[in-house]
């Protein structure tokens, strides 16, 4: 493992400070101009260098004849050619001394026949001149918080916590607005392509030491130094959780990899033994992967598998329990307690049976402040799943009956529904436990969109939002499992030591 971030290959890939630029134009339906928009949408600060045998500016900056007329070295070269003479570029990139090249062209390993003649080509080039490739056919990298991006998309949102090293380019730049949503996005993301030099156990390494990652998100086709995959996951997983999606198990899958990215796909039990034997949490889609990131990265991890669910209608609420049970978790009873504590806010038609059930609340604001407070307290449970509701029309209608000016219904509706989140965040912040909301509103409703903004993951149904838990037990098993072994060997090695 590397003993510092500045030493990985990835470093000035994800941090440049400058970036000469092969293939934008000020065309604008080119790839290469799309790619360089996006890196100017970022508000990338370092130096930019478009390099085009025509134009004397390119979308804004001065361009160049040729890479060796560069009045400095920098730091990347991002290269979007045709792939007949993209290993000549990489070869003038070598002269000039650039130490880092990320290859965004395809047509490579991944088409077979010549393609794998030019790939080995490229390879010996890089090595001739000591520099380190991230591709070809790959979409480089978005560091959100170096406001770097080489993706064909600008990002939205702000910078977030889970860090991607992914086979797909396309995964990267389309899950920018969809992590959005959730309230997160990328700490920083690879596309590692056809991983012809850099992959993913060097993208793992550079996440392990990110200061921004808190999980690392996999999107694989096919590992191909099985070993030493392995062993770099085994040393992250004690700091930091690994989730992993594998999409090479049937034929279909293996066939799609190879044409993608010349991936050679193993067995669907090889790979799911090598995630239990390393301790990667596999998920099982692209849905379930960033569900699992998203808990993962914003929740503290539970002591159990006991689940506390709160509710206020019956039918999400015999949903959720139905999902738990599904995901191998357990609902106890409550104890007499939190009974005792909760009979204030209950109604003569509420449960306090698991799932607690309240129908509705004497006071509408304690479903949202002590009910929580007083669930997360319960010591005969290790998570706190709450079916969340609070529809704006019904917060205007309200407000409208209660003969509030229509000028100002839309401004306290808002009002209103900011207080509330930040009540319900308040009430379960100091809790070591890991609440989740599950609804079935839209992730774009102004109260859900407030409560995940808060650090509380909202899944869109129950089903996700017990799996995303069951991926928290899991990862807390892996890493107590990882602890102890490594306290053994410890152990082993101070006994070895004594004795010689």
């Amino acid at each position: 493992m590397l003993k510092s971030i500045e030493e990985s290959p990835l470093y000035q890939i994800a941090n440049p400070k400058s970036i000469a630029f092969f293939g934008a134009s000020n065309n604008i339906t080119a790839m290469g101009t799309n790619l360089l928009l996006s890196l100017k949408a970022a508000g990338f600060e370092g130096s930019v260098f478009p390099v085009h045998p025509r134009e004397e500016r390119v979308q804004g900056y001065k361009a160049y004849r040729s890479v060796l007329d560069l009045p400095e070295v920098p730091d990347l070269s991002v290269i979007v050619l045709p792939t007949r003479i993209v290993n000549a570029a990489l070869e003038e990139c070598g002269k000039k001394g650039i130490p880092k090249t990320v290859i965004v062209s395809g047509g490579f390993k991944e088409l077979g026949g010549e393609g794998i003649a030019l790939e080995r080509e490229l390879i010996a080039i890089a090595r001739r001149y000591n520099m380190r490739v991230l591709g070809p056919n790959c979409l480089g990298v978005a560091n959100p918080h170096g406001r770097v991006n080489t993706t064909f998309l600008p990002w939205e949102g702000e910078p977030g916590f889970i860090g991607l090293a992914s086979q797909s380019g396309s995964l990267v730049t389309q899950m920018f607005d969809y992590l959005a949503a959730m309230g997160t996005g990328f700490s920083t993301a690879f596309s590692v392509g056809n991983e012809a030099d850099i992959d993913l156990v060097d993208a793992m390494e550079y996440l392990a030491l990110c200061p921004h990652t808190r999980v690392i998100a996999l999107y694989i086709e096919g590992v191909r130094r099985g070993r030493a995959f392995v062993e770099a996951v085994r040393s992250i997983v004690p700091r930091k959780p690994v989730a992993a999606l594998y999409v090479g198990g049937s034929e279909t899958g293996k066939q799609a990899g190879l044409s993608h990215t010349g991936a050679l796909a193993g067995p669907d039990e090889l790979y799911d033994g090598m995630f239990k034997q390393s301790g990667i949490i596999r998920a099982r889609s692209v849905t379930e992967l960033f569900d699992f990131c998203w808990a993962l990265g914003a929740l503290p991890l539970p002591e159990g598998p006991r689940v506390l669910i709160q509710t206020h209608s019956g039918g999400p609420g015999a949903a959720a329990a139905d999902a738990c049970g599904r995901a191998g978790l357990q609902l106890p009873s409550l104890s007499e307690e939190t009974v005792e504590r909760l009979r204030p806010f209950l109604p003569h038609t509420g449960s306090v049976a698991n799932p607690v059930d309240l129908t509705f609340t004497k006071n509408h604001d304690a479903f949202f402040s002590s009910i929580p407070e007083i669930l997360v307290q319960e010591k005969r449970a290790d998570s706190l799943l709450v079916y969340l509701l609070m529809p704006t029309p019904i917060v205007k209608r309200v407000l409208e009956q209660m003969g509030l000016p229509p000028q100002d219904v839309a401004n306290q509706t808002m009002k209103l529904i900011e207080e509330q989140c930040r009540t319900f965040s308040s009430a379960v912040a100091t809790s070591r436990k890991p609440v989740v909301g599950y609804t079935f509103r839209s992730l774009n409703d102004p109260f859900i969109q407030g409560v995940a903004s808060r650090g509380i993951p909202v899944f869109p149904g129950p089903v996700r939002a017990a799996r995303a838990i069951g991926a928290l037990i899991q990862y807390r098993a892996f890493r107590r499992k990882s602890l102890r072994s490594s306290e053994q060997i410890e152990v082993s090695k101070h006994t070895r030591r004594s004795t010689e």
